[in-house]
């Protein structure tokens, strides 16, 4: 009775990490998108935190296909696939209401310049489609080629640890780091923390752990800038 008893407790918490891994990542952005909603103002959060998620989480996803892991984090990607896809099109909206657009921008304009400050929801959607065919394209032809495959794994995950340099910079370039949710980055830092140890409790591939330490690395020092930017009066 006692080992049955244990084995259900086991198993029920191995459920709900794999459903914190699952749904967890999206938590952060759920502060950050209810202040974009209230202020009606999204220039305090860098969307090229989204860039780095869709890029990270489509690679991860054709990663499974040649080099299969768990099942909790294939679903995390999709998952967060569309939560990057929702607060993309909450920013792009938020902007063309707070913003007189004379000259709209376009992905059929090639131009570095305006790259991922397109006017227009759709134009995001279509570079994410035409990635993901280059991308399946790609992985079909090569995915029995293990240099292919461990290059892809690592550049899925290494985008990811990297996903709050944008923001950081962004924060460095104002001097401040108002607009951005606090508690985005603190959801960030623990989130992180727990899927790192998820990964080596997991025995996950060793460029998942890797990234996921660097990632909180980043984490930390945007919240350094949290406090080095807070006025020195009110810091007192």
């Amino acid at each position: 009775m006692i080992s049955i008893t244990s084995d259900l407790i086991l198993q029920l918490v191995a459920f709900g990490a794999s459903t914190a891994m699952v749904f967890g990542g999206i938590v952060p952005y759920i502060p950050q998108y209810l202040d974009i909603l209230q202020t009606k103002n999204a220039d305090g959060f860098s969307t090229h935190v989204c860039l780095a998620l869709l890029l990270a989480n489509t690679l991860r996803i054709f990663f499974w296909i040649g080099h299969p892991f768990e099942m909790p984090l294939l679903l995390q990607s999709f998952v967060m696939n569309v939560a990057m896809l929702v607060m993309l099109q909450l920013c792009v909206k938020t902007k063309a209401k707070s913003e007189i657009i004379l000259n709209p921008k376009s992905i059929f304009e090639c131009s570095m310049k305006n790259f991922w400050q397109w006017t227009n929801f759709q134009d995001y959607l279509i570079f994410l489609i035409l990635f993901s065919i280059v991308t399946g394209a790609l992985t079909l032809l090569l995915m029995h080629v293990p240099v292919y495959m461990e290059t892809l794994g690592f550049v899925s995950v290494f985008i990811e640890s990297m996903l709050g340099a944008p923001q950081f910079y962004k924060n460095y370039c104002k001097k401040n780091t108002a607009g951005m949710s606090v508690k985005m980055v603190l959801c960030w830092f623990s989130g992180d923390t727990f899927k790192t140890c998820y990964f080596l409790l997991r025995h996950a591939p060793a460029q998942f752990w890797i990234c996921g330490s660097l990632q909180v690395c980043i984490d930390m020092l945007i919240l350094g800038q949290v406090y080095y930017y807070y006025p020195r009066k009110q810091r007192k």
